[in-house]
Parts: structure tokens; sequence; C-alpha cells
């Protein structure tokens, strides 16, 4: 997984980044060849992140964040 500058902007580890794809509890297509995860950083802290899906199937992480409550029910949480 390649991690764009953009990904950096709220202070997520790019080791961080690389860790939680691989490990993600939720993964959701979204439109546009996105693809967003959802699950534990390597601290287990819960986190976010949206990669844009390359022509060959790789990814770039573009944005990472402490997960934000809307997405909870995803988790399967209330």
């Amino acid at each position: 997984m390649d991690v764009h500058q953009s990904a950096l902007k709220h202070g997520i580890d790019p080791e961080d980044i690389e860790h939680f794809t691989r490990h993600a509890t939720a993964i959701e297509e979204l439109d546009d060849d996105l693809r967003l995860y959802l699950g534990p950083a390597r601290n287990g802290a819960l986190l976010e992140v949206i990669t844009i899906i390359r022509d060959d199937d790789s990814g770039l992480a573009i944005h990472a964040m402490t997960m934000r409550p809307k997405y909870q029910p995803l988790l399967g949480g209330e």
C-alpha cells in the first residue's frame, strides 16, 4: 500500500496505515474506485482510511484519521 502525503494530514503514521489496511475490520467499496477501511491501528485506536484503487488493483491511501462515530454501525456497533 502506497501512502499519499494527503493521508498524513491528521498525524497517522504511515506504518499504521499500512498495518491497518492489512488488518481492517470492515472494508466498504465507495464510488469512483475508492475503498473505505475501518478498524484498529497498531495501538488499538480505531481508524478510517480511504484508498484509491488503481488499474493494477493496488491501493493508494489518500485519507487517514481517527474513526468518526458515524462509521461505528459499519463495525457492528450502535
